[in-house]
């Protein structure tokens, strides 16, 4: 349906175009200061995201799709390009040729599979094709557990050493997340077997219970920094980035709950 399409266009561009421009801010202000180029450069895509936002926040469910579907081809456009900018920086902190910067690798990494999971959802939009409900279940569940794993390794280490409890908490998440994600694996290779409701239905709740434990966790390490109550060295804003997109998680979680059995939580 045209409503729907442009609902869920909305929808995705809305979260995910305020997540690109955050990821050029961590990444500005990772690079060392003679990284003019690179500063520059991160600072173009924070003002074409933002314009983005802006933008996607003007249109309503109303709105023309095809006018919809050309925003779509132009904010995949530019999510390319920030996909690339972002390889780009992987190889060059892989090759050595940004000594002293602090992006870590797998941050790198991480946001450019958040950048190449935008393009896609957009791409398969714009093309009225999405995977049916249980191939949909462990796709999106493999690539949100992996990331949700990677925030646990991220606070972890921008921790100060001396928070030992709070970085003995995020090591847990880590392995806990690690775990979950190995166990979709297995589940994704055993497709379609493994795609009985009562599976999925357990996966997802599964699922659901580390996610909330670890929004919670997020929620907490991002008002305690808030309130300079923690010695870190992660960014308010990317305390709070972490923590929507582990909201962003569960919404998806009861959305295929919603839709396999009918249930809501």
């Amino acid at each position: 349906m045209p409503d729907a399409f442009v609902a869920r266009s909305l929808e995705e561009i809305r979260f995910w175009s305020r997540i690109m421009k955050e990821h050029s801010l961590f990444l500005r202000l990772g690079f060392r200061c003679e990284d003019t180029t690179l500063i520059n450069e991160a600072n173009q895509f924070y003002s074409i995201f933002e314009n983005i936002e802006n933008r996607a926040n003007q249109f309503t469910a109303g709105t023309d799709p095809n006018v919809i579907r050309k925003f779509n081809e132009e904010v995949h456009n530019a999510v390319s390009h920030i996909w690339v900018f972002k390889r780009m920086i992987l190889q060059l902190i892989l090759t050595c040729q940004l000594p002293g910067a602090n992006n870590f690798p797998l941050l790198v990494d991480h946001t450019s599979r958040e950048a190449n999971y935008f393009r896609n959802r957009l791409a398969e939009l714009n093309a009225g094709r999405l995977d049916p409900l249980p191939d949909a279940i462990i796709n999106e569940n493999v690539f949100f557990l992996r990331i949700m794993a990677d925030h646990a390794k991220f606070i972890s280490h921008l921790l100060d050493p001396s928070e030992r409890k709070l970085v003995d908490q995020a090591n847990e998440f880590s392995h806990d997340f690690d775990q979950l994600l190995y166990q979709a694996v297995d589940l994704d290779s055993m497709r379609p077997q493994s795609q009985t409701l009562p599976m999925l239905d357990q996966f997802l709740d599964q699922n659901r219970v580390s996610v909330v434990a670890l929004r919670d966790f997020k929620k907490t390490a991002r008002d305690l920094i808030e309130a300079c109550r923690i010695k870190s060295i992660i960014h308010p804003l990317l305390a709070d980035h972490v923590y929507r997109e582990a909201e962003h998680f569960l919404e998806i979680i009861d959305m295929f709950e919603l839709s396999l059995t009918g249930k809501k939580n």
